[in-house]
């Protein structure tokens, strides 16, 4: 080294060897800084263009260039209908777990609604929006969040459900002696105890958002036609112009998103969620994120963290375990909200009567041949669903177990299953259709896999928590006393996923349902491909605006739900709370 760079060089060393570690313990601070102010842009963008005025007619391009603002478009829906479904379903499980009046008009309702297709939602809450929001295009824009939501919120709301109603008894003994608040009790119980369902159960629901776009993106209703800008409406037009090459685009596209989507974010909450597993004997093998990792070395999130949550934690923590010093005040307040739940009952009342009057009205002008049409659609779709429902449960169960006793496996399983259950069938049917009528099997083959599709996904995940949910000392103890095989099964497996089986079951009916509106009505190359079937009868109706139609095929469907959730899914929910709950 020549003697006049040699200071020069020695410098630059000593500063390029510092470097790194500068760079590594600010790097999670500079990536959540630059993802916030990129998230904001996006944001500002979409609201830009949303309180903007109404665009009537929007061209969707089938260009390459335009899938990453569609993909931002259709992610900010999801997550904005995703935010909804978790507050609807921590209010309305709760209500309905611990509240026995209402847990028997509640659960039968959540089933029913989980079960009618979006279409049925569509004509009512599109319009209503566009009439609350009249000239401004976040009327459409609500309208499509809230039918996303319709497509994510029912599996969240019964696996927090069943999730409360099977807490161990000794726990809540444990908060009953330490008089826990109801607020103690939900953020350090409840919450914690749902905590593995719930994020399955979110992965599977932002699948069946994905799943939802084609329907919610872009629709007709009789001579309007309805168009957002987004992956769905990518997906949709590609499918109609039976432009392959642009569905892969767009199929393409969805899968990277979901894969960014599985790193930066369900990979990092299943290894945090990973805590709350109810055992006595910590687990060998844990889920690992390296997400995860770099943010709890990030000094800035922890001064957040300490700064920001913890003493707004400790504040909600006091106010709500405060005692209420003037009794009188506490009368006072229950007789108030006493009078106050008679006139919301009463209200309610009235509003279904009313409703009922109206449907009957409707429905007593129907032809003979709607209603054969409807009643024979009926008990077609009922034959496909719990075909396809079979089906399901035959391999998901099996391969639920082994992917979550195998965490090698799972890093490899589950985003390739979260690809799977978020690619719509209505984006693979052309392909699907196209086969199968070169080997003769026809749109009637095609249905029955379109439902498998839109329902084993549900089964797959819920299966996947149980098996996860299962305390590590009682595998250890089956090791120990040597059982194994069908006896694994009989001992430990089956009752200790029954009660998120049961949830899988009752969800993946209800996605069955909704799925035979696309599974059963397809519009190809300009040809309309059909079946016998409810779903269909649900597509046509919408086509067409005959609503009269479309409320006899809908409320038809709610009727046989309700039948089988009296029958069949009451039964079982009460079998897993008593006989299978993990407890003493």
């Amino acid at each position: 080294m020549k003697k006049g760079t040699s200071l020069r060089g020695f410098s630059a060393y000593r500063l390029w060897s510092q470097l790194p570690s500068i760079e590594v313990s600010h790097l999670p601070d500079v990536i959540m800084f630059a993802a916030a102010i990129a998230l904001f842009y996006g944001i500002a963008r979409a609201g830009h263009s949303w309180f903007g005025p109404f665009t009537p007619t929007v061209e969707i391009s089938r260009s390459v260039w335009a899938l990453p603002a569609y993909a931002g478009y259709s992610l900010l829906r999801i997550t904005i209908a995703y935010v909804l479904s978790l507050i609807f379903t921590l209010v309305y499980g709760y209500i309905a777990a611990y509240n026995s009046r209402a847990e028997r008009f509640m659960i039968p309702l959540l089933d029913v609604l989980q079960s009618i297709p979006v279409l049925s939602f569509l004509p009512g809450v599109m319009l209503a929006m566009v009439a609350l929001f009249p000239g401004r295009q976040l009327g459409l824009e609500m309208g499509a969040i809230l039918l996303i939501f319709t497509g994510q919120v029912w599996n969240m709301a019964f696996s927090f459900y069943a999730s409360l109603k099977s807490i161990p008894r000794e726990m809540r003994e444990a908060a009953a002696i330490y008089r826990f608040s109801w607020w103690q009790r939900f953020v350090q119980m409840e919450l914690p105890f749902s905590a593995i369902g719930l994020v399955w159960n979110s992965m599977m629901s932002v699948a069946g958002g994905w799943f939802a776009l084609m329907v919610c993106e872009m629709f007709v209703l009789g001579t309007r036609d309805f168009r957002l800008p987004g992956l769905g409406s990518y997906l949709q037009t590609a499918a109609s112009e039976g432009d392959t090459i642009s569905i892969l685009w767009g199929v393409v596209t969805m899968i990277l998103v979901i894969v960014l989507l599985d790193q930066f974010i369900w990979r990092p909450v299943i290894a945090w969620a990973e805590k709350f597993k109810v055992e006595q004997v910590e687990s060998a093998d844990v889920p690992q994120s390296w997400v995860l990792n770099l943010l709890q070395h990030s000094g800035g999130l922890a001064r957040l963290r300490d700064k920001t949550f913890h003493p707004l934690g400790e504040r909600l923590l006091l106010y709500f375990s405060r005692e209420r010093k003037n009794e009188d005040n506490k009368r006072s307040s229950s007789a108030w909200r006493h009078w106050l739940v008679r006139a919301i009952i009463l209200f309610g009342l009235v509003a279904i009567g009313y409703g009922v009057v109206r449907v009957a009205m409707i429905l007593a002008g129907l032809r003979g041949a709607e209603l054969h049409q409807v009643t024979l659609g009926l008990g077609a779709t009922f034959l496909r669903v719990n075909l396809a429902l079979l089906i399901g449960a035959l391999w998901t169960i099996p391969a639920g177990v082994a992917i979550a006793s195998n965490p090698r496996l799972a890093r490899v399983a589950q985003p390739l299953a979260q690809i799977a259950a978020s690619v719509p069938a209505t984006a693979l049917l052309p392909v699907i259709l196209l086969v199968l009528i070169q080997i003769g099997g026809g749109l009637g083959l095609a249905s029955i896999v379109v439902l498998l599709l839109g329902t084993q996904w549900y089964v797959l995940f819920n299966v996947i928590a149980g098996a996860m949910a299962i305390p590590t000392d009682l595998k250890e103890c089956c090791s120990i006393f040597s059982i194994r095989g069908i006896a694994r099964w009989k001992k430990l497996i089956l009752p200790g996923i029954f009660p998120y089986l049961v949830t899988g079951l009752v969800t993946a009916s209800g996605g069955a349902w909704n799925a035979s509106i696309v599974a059963e009505y397809f519009h190809f190359k300009g040809h309309t491909y059909t079946i016998t079937g409810l779903g269909a009868t649900i597509s046509q109706a919408t086509d067409s605006g005959d609503f009269h139609l479309l409320l006899a095929a809908t409320m038809m469907m709610a009727a046989m739900v309700v039948t089988i959730n009296r029958l069949v899914w009451r039964k079982l929910y009460a079998l897993a709370e008593t006989r299978f709950r993990l407890e003493t």
